[in-house]
């Protein structure tokens, strides 16, 4: 998945104005967690915290970031892309261009990638989810049954069209899945490579029959119907993992950001968006 560049750190002119701005700020992210009272005395901190993720944990992300900042006082801003590939918003390409994140948050193998090139601090990744894959067709199409590997295989064969990921999971349906079904040449031909957005939007659009993503990227499409996990004889789970930027200007806030997402009160928060917390890094 893709999404226009991070937004950029608020400025103002006087610190009665950068106040105001943060009060208006924290009140907008009060209301989109629930609450109807602020806390009077509201600690703001000046510098934000930078986070660039991929699409398997953004939903998760969008989720806690308003609640850690009314937590900590801590702004976050936020850049998507997707965890490889050549696109321009892609997390690599994002970092090669010198833009700048404190927190970088992706599949493991890329984030590992990252910091052997040096845009990711070494020996600061943790493992902060576990992602499967899932399924998901067009809202109000039948939902295939694909709770065992042969009827996964049936369903693969019998669609007119496929969508996969162009990240981890894309690159391991059309690298070794298909492989293993011994239906790679079959499916190829009829499969396309999602770049610039999420599958299951492509699904809702109805260019593709059935959708192949980790299962907290398909979740959120509205007009689509999840059809659960692949079998798990298919499975292959992705870890996604933060790690500290080599740009990274405020530790403090990232430090906060990283406690408070491994912590027990985001466990319900993320299993809700289809992941499972781990707690140990790899």
């Amino acid at each position: 998945m893709e999404t226009p560049s991070m937004h950029p750190a608020e400025s103002s002119s006087s610190p009665l104005s950068s106040l105001s701005r943060r009060a208006v700020l924290l009140a907008a992210v009060a209301l989109a967690a629930g609450c109807t009272q602020l806390p009077r005395q509201q600690v703001f901190h000046d510098q934000p915290v930078r986070v660039m993720t991929s699409g398997g944990f953004a939903e998760a992300h969008q989720r806690l970031a308003p609640e850690f900042t009314r937590a900590t006082g801590y702004m976050v801003e936020t850049a998507l892309g997707s965890s490889m590939g050549s696109s321009p918003t892609s997390i690599p390409n994002r970092l090669e261009k010198g833009e700048i994140a404190d927190v970088v948050i992706l599949a493991r193998s890329s984030l590992d990638q990252l910091a052997t090139q040096g845009y990711v601090k070494p020996g600061t990744q943790i493992d902060l989810v576990r992602s499967a894959i899932g399924l998901s067709v067009k809202k109000g199409a039948p939902v295939p049954d694909i709770s065992t590997e042969e009827k996964f295989k049936q369903v693969l064969l019998s669609a007119k069209s496929i969508a996969y990921s162009a990240s981890a999971s894309g690159t391991y349906f059309e690298t070794e899945m298909l492989r293993k079904l011994g239906i790679h040449d079959q499916i190829m031909p009829k499969s396309r490579k999602i770049v610039t957005e999420r599958v299951g939007t492509i699904v809702a659009r109805g260019e593709a029959e059935i959708g192949l993503q980790q299962v907290s990227e398909l979740l959120p499409i509205q007009g689509t119907s999840f059809a659960g996990k692949i079998p798990e004889s298919m499975q292959q789970y992705t870890f996604f993992s933060a790690g500290i930027a080599k740009t990274s200007t405020n530790p403090q806030g990232l430090e906060s950001l990283l406690k408070f997402y491994t912590s027990p009160e985001a466990r319900k928060t993320i299993e809700e968006t289809g992941l499972e917390p781990v707690t140990a890094s790899r």
